[in-house]
């Protein structure tokens, strides 16, 4: 496990910037539920959703009944969801930890969720690392994570030239998505493994130009990126242009971009 936390505030802080609530409230909300049944949670389950931001997951997962404890590296987001949850009339657990380095004991939880959310963590291998070790043998681990190929792992790779350089060590978000990766994670620590590529329908932008705007403003990563080049206009300008086109790209023959994911299952050996 690395031992170089440097990052934690600086990432912590990034996921702090903009409304990812509000943007994950609009956007992608309805993957939540989608991990949830498909991970067959229910009634006396012990899930952990890492990384889980204001409760995606989690909060559906104890809507259905189960001990559900919400862990997220960001202190904001956390007092969201709680705020979300009280509204929601779900009982559940928030915690802040780090994904590579989880305050939980091994073979904790029953089931070991994330959506869009471990696949953040720097170090991929300490947090593949960790959702193992805490869920207990025979345990579920799910997890949905956008892919390199889709429309979101495009636009990181669209953002990457203008953002700035990522800790020693860490490897990018989207690879989470890619099976083969996934499984060289994982190892043979993991039986049946499950790997499925669905489209999350996103219906709410007239254009590139909208969607650019809309996460300049609220996406945390979009806007730290604008951040770091504000004082150079040629640089915003080109990044202006480059995710307004593949919003257009997305969006030349519907009227919805299809966002596409990997929805993975497996069961701890």
């Amino acid at each position: 496990m690395s031992t170089d936390r440097g990052y934690e505030s600086k990432h912590r802080a990034l996921w702090a910037l903009g409304d990812y609530a509000a943007l994950a409230t609009r956007l992608v909300a309805p993957l939540g539920p989608i991990l949830v049944q498909a991970s067959g949670i229910g009634a006396g389950d012990r899930v952990l959703d890492v990384a889980a931001g204001s409760g995606n997951v989690a909060i559906p997962a104890a809507l259905a009944g189960a001990d559900v404890v919400a862990s997220d590296l960001c202190p904001e987001l956390l007092q969201r969801g709680r705020e979300t949850a009280e509204s929601r009339g779900a009982n559940l657990e928030w915690r802040e930890a780090n994904a590579e380095a989880l305050p939980f004991d091994d073979d904790e939880f029953d089931a070991v969720l994330s959506c869009l959310g471990v696949m953040f963590a720097p170090h991929h291998q300490d947090a593949a690392d960790e959702l193992v070790r805490v869920c207990r043998p025979g345990g579920l681990i799910g997890l949905i994570s956008w892919t390199p190929e889709g429309f979101v792992g495009q636009m990181f790779a669209t953002m990457k030239p203008y953002m700035a350089p990522p800790p020693p060590g860490a490897q990018p978000a989207p690879l989470w998505g890619d099976e083969e990766h996934l499984r060289e994670l994982l190892g043979d620590r993991v039986v049946d493994l499950s790997a499925d590529r669905k489209m999350l329908q996103v219906d709410v932008f007239e254009n590139g130009a909208d969607f650019r705007d809309y996460f300049k403003a609220n996406y945390g990563p979009t806007v730290a990126a604008y951040k770091g080049i504000e004082g150079e206009p040629d640089r915003v300008a080109e990044l202006d242009a480059k995710l307004a086109a593949l919003g257009d790209r997305y969006l030349v023959e519907v009227s919805a971009i299809e966002w596409e994911y990997l929805l993975v299952r497996c069961r701890v050996r």
